[in-house]
């Protein structure tokens, strides 16, 4: 296993969507996403579920699953992409 190569493809961002922000369904084939709400309320949106989120909570998209954030106000996440290790 190649610990340093798995820290280097260890992607953080924070992202700040508000109600008229659209984050689109995507997918990110090689990585899961690990959110994590820092301010607000929205939603983690799946194909066929929506998962709620506020301050101090967490949502996890594995690699290959459609998915997008959605607010009906403030929503500030963090977001982490873990790359699959082989």
């Amino acid at each position: 296993m190649d610990l340093q190569g798995i820290k280097e493809g260890i992607k953080v961002n924070v992202y700040h969507i508000t109600k008229d922000k659209k984050v689109g369904m995507h997918k990110h084939p090689s990585h899961d996403e690990i959110f994590y709400c820092v301010h607000g309320n929205g939603f983690g949106v799946l194909e066929d579920s929506e998962v709620y989120l506020e301050h101090g909570k967490a949502f996890i998209v594995p690699a290959n699953t459609m998915h997008a954030l959605r607010t009906d106000g403030d929503l500030i996440v963090s977001s982490s992409l873990i790359p699959l290790v082989e």
